[in-house]
Order: C-alpha cells, then sequence, then structure tokens
C-alpha cells in the first residue's frame, strides 16, 4: 500500500507545520483526526478540505458536520471520502478550514508517496515544526471571547455621542449663544473693575 506524506502548514504561521504520513485508503477524516492530534486542538468541529490548484484556490469541498445547506447541495463527507479518490499530482494540494466558528485555515500539500513499513501504525507523524498558535486553542472557550466582545460594544456608542454629526450642530448654535453673552459677561466685569477704581 502506498503511504502519502503530507505537509500540514498554518496559512499566516508558516513556520509552524507538521508532516504526517497517511496510509493511501485512509479517508479525510483520519487525516483531520492526525492534523488535531499533531496541535491539540478539539477535532470534533465543523471543518473543510477543499481539492486545490497550485495556487490554493478551492475546488472539491470535502466536509465535517456540514450545515444543512451544504448538505443539500450534496458536499462530500470526510469519512466517506478516501485520500488516494483526490490524488491526482504528486504535489497534490488541499486547503483545509479547520473551525468554522473560529477559522483556522492550513495549506496541506502532498510532498513524498512511500511504501508502507511493516510493523509502522498509520497515520503516523513524521515530523512537528514549531508550536501551534495558542489562540487557535482559546477558541474552545467562547465565552471569554464574548465577554471582550461586550466591552468593545459599549465604548462604540460613547463615541457615536461624542462625535455625532447631530451633536456638533447643536454645539455649534451654543457657542454662538455663550459667545455673545460672554462678551457682555466681559463688559460687564471690565465696567465692574472701572467703578472700582
Amino acid at each position: 500500500m502506498a503511504i502519502y506524506r503530507f505537509r500540514v502548514t498554518f496559512e499566516d504561521y508558516e513556520d509552524v507545520y507538521r508532516e504526517i504520513d497517511m496510509p493511501s485508503k485512509g479517508t479525510f477524516l483520519q487525516l483531520h483526526e492526525a492534523i488535531h492530534t499533531s496541535t491539540g486542538y478539539r477535532s470534533d468541529v465543523s471543518s473543510s478540505f477543499y481539492v486545490s490548484n497550485d495556487q490554493w484556490k478551492k475546488g472539491t469541498e470535502i466536509a465535517l458536520l456540514p450545515s444543512d445547506r451544504k448538505k443539500d447541495t450534496g458536499v462530500l463527507i470526510m469519512e466517506n471520502i478516501r485520500l488516494s479518490k483526490f490524488i491526482d499530482d504528486p504535489h497534490q494540494k488541499f486547503y483545509y478550514i479547520y473551525n468554522f466558528d473560529r477559522p483556522y485555515d492550513f495549506h496541506v500539500e502532498l510532498i513524498k508517496i512511500l511504501k508502507e513499513e511493516d510493523g509502522k501504525d498509520y497515520p503516523s507523524i513524521f515530523k512537528t515544526v514549531g508550536d501551534p498558535p495558542k489562540n487557535a486553542a482559546a477558541s474552545n472557550f467562547p465565552l471569554s471571547a464574548a465577554v471582550e466582545d461586550d466591552d468593545d460594544d459599549d465604548e462604540t456608542p460613547t463615541d457615536d455621542t461624542e462625535y455625532g454629526v447631530d451633536d456638533d450642530e447643536d454645539f455649534d448654535m451654543f457657542d454662538d449663544e455663550e459667545g455673545e453673552s460672554g462678551e457682555e459677561e466681559s463688559s460687564k466685569e471690565s465696567s465692574g473693575y472701572e467703578e472700582e477704581y
């Protein structure tokens, strides 16, 4: 049996990657799980592989936990699709989106086709380089993120109130009145000084 060695790289962190050996008869679900065994992220979240060209343009989607809309359009399901079905190129690429709620994008590229080694279990993590970003793991706790978002929302109305166009017009009218009354007060004060001296 052929063994596919994939390099899985974070799109935004090119110095963090994993090399994973997968059996050709393995499924996209097994690759998905192997990726997250190597990163420490949860694997039970909605994610998708997309068959890609050399420019990482997304083609056919292979999904895990797809939405009803995707199911209605006949999206392929990870657990049902073998890797070999979409390996047409010795450097086949897949664009991979992990966790649609708080997505991380990966580039998955076939870098070698090997022969199966006797006595070796697959999937197998061949190489690990760099630590995955911690905030991806934190994305599993949406409660704290929601609290932060609420803080941001509280600030927004204050800014609108201070800098609203209507408010500026009102202030301009008050400025004119204050200017006139200010002149009267200053003349009274000056006359007051004159009377004292």
